[in-house]
């Protein structure tokens, strides 16, 4: 499956974005999927998952009251909906897509989008 995200870029603190990733080439629906962020310096980490039917999501806690995944399979769809952003939050942020297993593990995913940049000044 190939993934392309959207919806990155600039923003101050307090501020709001949300996030796009498009699935082609497989049925969407068969897959768990998630979001992860990088920054400079810093190993990729986990901000949310949603199981494939998208009634069941998993939050960082680090996240937890101001992002929202949420999917729309009929359009082949993942979002992250970001509000009240930090400029701790800012990272390249990457979708992926698990076969099999529900988690936050990056290893648990086999196929990534090519990431989409989220600057958030303060």
């Amino acid at each position: 499956v190939q993934l392309q995200a959207s919806g990155g870029g600039s923003v101050q603190a307090g501020g709001s974005l949300r996030l796009s990733c498009v699935a082609s080439g497989r049925t969407f629906s068969n897959y768990i999927m998630g979001w992860f962020r990088q920054a400079p310096g810093k190993e990729r980490e986990f901000v949310a998952t949603i199981n494939r039917s998208g009634g069941s999501t998993d939050h960082a806690d680090s996240v937890k009251g101001r992002f929202t995944i949420s999917r729309d399979n009929a359009k082949a769809t993942v979002y992250l909906q970001m509000n009240s952003l930090r400029p701790e939050d800012t990272a390249v942020y990457y979708c992926a897509a698990s076969p099999s297993l529900y988690g936050r593990r990056p290893d648990s995913y086999l196929y990534w989008g090519q990431g989409t940049q989220v600057t958030v000044s303060s």
